[in-house]
């Protein structure tokens, strides 16, 4: 069947739907699954499924809707087959800073997101900010520690804004049924909650901010290090070693041989908050190959912390080249 006679059958613009349904999916499967790789193949096969299932779609929901149940069985048939993503930081504890990385596990760890799948252009200030502190990696990897369905029922419901009808007929709940797990959810959820940040960074932090990725890219150990709370942390998921205190994090970054000396540093932004993606020399070849993406948290006074996501396979998803 072609896309025009498709689209005359199920009234759904194949030729459109990508553009307009795709970044809010990758932002759903994201939230549900924690992993952007994970993320993005659940929306290809979510939109593989609903192409081979388009002549029974016949406009009994919107589309949406409909591409949201399916999303919701791929995620969860997902969820099935795979650990529960965490971050080094929450199960395990800080490590020495004389230590070895160890094993990458790339399955284990919860990961960045670009905000362009998060967080849309066109939102009033109020939507941003409920948005804004659901892209969060703490409350995503919070997100991890609810049932699937509990987690589905909640993302649905306070960050998509779908009614309790339509979440209940899109996962084939009742409505008081879904109303249970979305209060379980909640009640889980708030045990362990933080209190929410700011949407847009102060005047102070953003130039904190930008020294101390100046410090980074010149890899001036000692303003780096300057820069930092006492208390900071430094995690590198897929490996579990994280370091807690800013003598620990320095002595990391003094260790010798330190690849991210000579690194190039491109800014992007991920789950909210400034983050720069980090490229190191390939000591065989004459260009600079994608290493990590690195999300620094600052206050009013200090950074707080660093993650650094050694996935090099992340960085396409956030629109960046894997050499330079």
């Amino acid at each position: 069947m072609t896309t025009s006679a498709a689209a005359r059958e199920t009234g759904i613009d194949w030729t459109d739907i990508h553009a307009r349904h795709r970044p809010e999916l990758l932002g759903y499967s994201y939230r549900m699954l924690g992993s952007a790789v994970d993320a993005e193949e659940a929306v290809q096969e979510t939109m593989l499924r609903a192409w081979r299932a388009r002549d029974g779609f016949a406009g009994r929901s919107s589309p949406r809707v409909w591409l949201y149940r399916i999303a919701t069985n791929v995620c969860l048939d997902m969820l099935r087959r795979r650990p529960r993503r965490e971050r080094p930081i929450d199960v395990a504890d800080a490590g020495a800073a004389t230590s070895s990385l160890g094993p990458a596990d790339h399955a284990r760890w919860v990961q960045p997101a670009p905000d362009d799948w998060l967080l849309p252009a066109a939102t009033d200030p109020a939507r941003t900010a409920v948005l804004h502190d659901s892209v969060r990696l703490a409350f995503v990897a919070a997100l991890q520690s609810l049932s699937p369905m509990q987690r589905a029922v909640l993302i649905l419901r306070d960050v998509l804004e779908f009614s309790a009808a339509e979440t209940a007929d899109l996962l084939d709940l009742t409505v008081a049924a879904a109303n249970g797990h979305l209060r379980r959810a909640r009640s889980r959820l708030a045990e362990g909650s933080t209190p929410p940040e700011p949407a847009e960074l102060t005047e102070r932090q953003r130039e904190l901010l930008e020294r101390f990725i100046d410090a980074f890219q010149r890899y001036d150990v000692a303003a780096l290090t300057a820069l930092l709370h006492h208390d900071a942390t430094l995690s590198m998921p897929p490996h579990s070693l994280w370091l807690a205190g800013r003598d620990a994090v320095a002595h990391w970054f003094r260790r010798d041989p330190q690849p991210c000396r000579s690194a190039h540093i491109v800014r992007t932004r991920a789950n909210g908050s400034p983050a720069f993606a980090i490229y190191h020399r390939d000591p065989d070849r004459s260009d600079l190959r994608a290493f990590a993406i690195a999300i620094p948290t600052v206050d009013d006074d200090s950074v707080i912390s660093i993650e650094i996501h050694i996935t090099p396979s992340l960085f396409p998803l956030f629109g960046l080249a894997d050499a330079m």
